[in-house]
């Protein structure tokens, strides 16, 4: 995978702003080229005027916040490398997931609407995202239409990473839940031309379990049953699937199919309750 070079222009200290255990990211004033960014969300622009934007690149270490629910929205990020967590925090402290986004995906489309971000997003990995603000956004619009339509697509699709979530608690089974989840998972590994059948989870069983509305003790049993049926491996964090067809199949019903008991069931779902994910 190619990652755009970048200028360093100059390192400035990066936000030590708390959120429970965490921080924002730190802020290197480093630039790279406009076409980088418009290449990573598949925007192709005819009328381009001269290139004087220049995107700021954002280094976030993993378990640093990219930005926090309820700061300022000013900018648009764009997923470089790495994978996020966007989440909202209840009173009570409970994390509601509402998705994971990852290379070519925007994040902070709620700066187009407010003045400030309803969701916090975290980093799962060391991560890099390009960031446009938004004078510089809106400037690039009414100068270039194909920018324009470009973008709006963009947003699009960042928007349906949103209501993806309804179409997975639909089903009432929750491994069917988390058979979905999974091929969802491949058709974004394929797309960044990754391995669609080798998933590496950078999220925990409570992510997943938030996520899809679920315990993360249910989310153990789910890929028991999963890993039982033939479905899948699972080896720490490394999610293998033997039969991508008949994954396919499985998630097609809102239920799980009955299935008989097979002995170390019970051991395979305690082995998970202890794995890495």
């Amino acid at each position: 995978m190619n990652v755009p070079q970048v200028q360093v222009q100059a390192q400035t200290e990066g936000a030590t702003t708390e959120a429970g255990s965490r921080r924002t990211g730190a802020y290197r004033c480093e630039r790279t080229d406009l076409q980088a960014m418009l290449d990573l969300i598949g925007v192709s622009i005819a009328d381009m005027p001269a290139p004087t934007l220049q995107p700021a690149v954002r280094r976030i270490r993993a378990g640093e916040l990219l930005f926090l629910e309820g700061a300022p929205a000013s900018s648009i990020h764009v997923v470089c490398t790495g994978t996020f967590k966007v989440f909202r925090t209840a009173e009570d402290g409970y994390e509601q997931v509402f998705g994971f986004f990852r290379r070519g995906d925007l994040l902070g489309c709620d700066a187009l609407s407010a003045d400030h971000h309803v969701m916090a997003t975290v980093a799962l990995e060391h991560s890099t995202v390009f960031a446009v603000g938004l004078p510089d956004l809106y400037a690039l619009s009414r100068s270039s239409p194909s920018f324009y339509r470009g973008m709006m697509r963009a947003v699009a699709k960042s928007m349906l990473h949103l209501t993806q979530l309804s179409d997975m608690v639909a089903a009432v089974a929750s491994e069917v839940r988390l058979a979905r989840f999974l091929l969802h998972l491949s058709q974004c590994m394929s797309s960044c031309g990754q391995s669609a059948r080798s998933l590496r989870l950078q999220m925990t069983r409570r992510d997943i379990g938030s996520y899809l509305g679920v315990a993360h003790e249910t989310i153990s049993r789910s890929f028991a049953t999963l890993v039982e049926a033939g479905l899948i491996e699972v080896e720490q964090r490394v999610v293998d699937i033997r039969d991508l067809d008949a994954l396919q199949r499985y998630a097609q019903g809102t239920r799980a199919p009955a299935r008989a008991h097979r002995p170390g069931g019970g051991r395979a779902a305690a082995a998970l309750e202890s794995s890495a994910i």
